[in-house]
């Protein structure tokens, strides 16, 4: 185990979850979203589990969804009673997105039994659903039993590989996978006609901002041929992280919006008909992607126009005064060390 696994690892070692209702999900709501390139109502469910095995293991470095997880085995009747309670609140959207805080696919889990179960309902509804895997646990087995039932509808599997780069992924965000890993299960996917999310990471923590901007659009540039959305996620600063370690200690800011901004126009041009869109958890706090006061609610409205519209034209407008600090960064932070907080 490297130093920055053993790092996350010894986070957890004193970490005590709290109680918590093994038959309520975290949480479920309705939000926009694409379907068949028209923007729709999509039902989102978060259930809660064991814990993504990764995370128990030892864990991203920015990753605390940990946080939310039981940390214990969870029956297959609790599960399924998060399900029954999570639906009571479902109208009949068209797309379902789930969320494990882990991977949908690791048996250890979701267990078989209880992933058909729920796929084989939401299927009889839903036109589209789509769910979270770490890519040593897409095997062309599961993904043929999934698909029996799909049949014409449209299954997806979002991967975080965050970075193309090994080096970042080893030694900045202990992600435990390779690049050529996440390839092979990509051509797993597209074997079973499998629709594939990618999730990219902004701001990474240990690279300076102008380095996290060139690894997301490198990154694009890497995966463009291979996924059919790209999900960029900027780092927030969650609890019982290595993220948080460091920015309990002056070393680490969330990344500037105006960088997600530069990231975003760059890679729709390089990506082309890719769709691209971005989450923003804690935007516009000190624990997520901002700028300043002033500015941080219409760029992040444009980034979420863009996220469904695809049009790069809602970033024209924007414009403030903050500017310049996060360009004077951009000049002086290689002077430094990583990235620049008081800016």
């Amino acid at each position: 185990m490297n130093e920055i696994a053993q790092f996350c690892r010894n986070l957890k070692k004193d970490f005590t979850p709290k109680s918590k209702d093994a038959k309520k999900p975290v949480s479920c709501w309705s939000e926009k979203d694409v379907l068949d390139d028209k923007i729709i109502d999509a039902f989102v469910i978060i259930f809660r589990t064991k814990g993504c095995s990764w995370a128990l293991n030892s864990g991203c470095s920015m990753c605390g969804y940990f946080n939310d997880s039981m940390w214990e085995n969870v029956s297959d009747s609790d599960l399924l009673a998060q399900f029954d309670t999570a639906m009571n609140n479902y109208s009949g959207q068209n797309f379902i997105k789930i969320f494990t805080s882990g991977s949908f696919l690791d048996d250890k889990e979701i267990k078989p039994i209880v992933r058909k179960k729920i796929l084989g309902k939401l299927v009889e509804t839903a036109d589209k659903v789509s769910v979270e895997s770490r890519p040593e646990f897409i095997t062309d087995e599961k993904l043929s039993e999934i698909k029996d039932y799909f049949k014409s509808k449209t299954f997806e599997i979002g991967i975080g590989l965050e970075s193309a780069s090994n080096f970042v992924r080893e030694h900045c965000l202990n992600k435990g996978f390779t690049f050529e890993e996440y390839k092979k299960a990509t051509k797993i996917l597209k074997k079973q006609d499998v629709k594939l999310k990618t999730y990219v990471l902004i701001k990474p923590p240990f690279l300076t901002e102008k380095e996290s901007i060139e690894d997301a659009i490198n990154t694009v540039d890497k995966i463009k041929t291979i996924t059919d959305t790209v999900s960029f996620n900027p780092t927030n600063v969650q609890r019982n992280t290595l993220v948080n370690y460091l920015w309990n200690r002056k070393q680490y800011r969330p990344a500037w919006l105006f960088s997600v901004v530069k990231i975003l126009k760059e890679s729709k041009k390089t990506a082309g008909s890719v769709r691209i869109k971005c989450d923003i958890a804690g935007g516009g706090s000190i624990r997520g992607a901002h700028n300043c006061k002033l500015c941080d609610r219409r760029f992040l409205d444009a980034v979420y126009e863009f996220s469904l519209s695809q049009n790069i034209n809602v970033f024209k407008e924007l414009d403030c005064n903050c500017k310049e600090k996060w360009l004077d960064q951009l000049d002086i932070e290689d002077l430094g060390f990583g990235s620049l907080v008081n800016m």
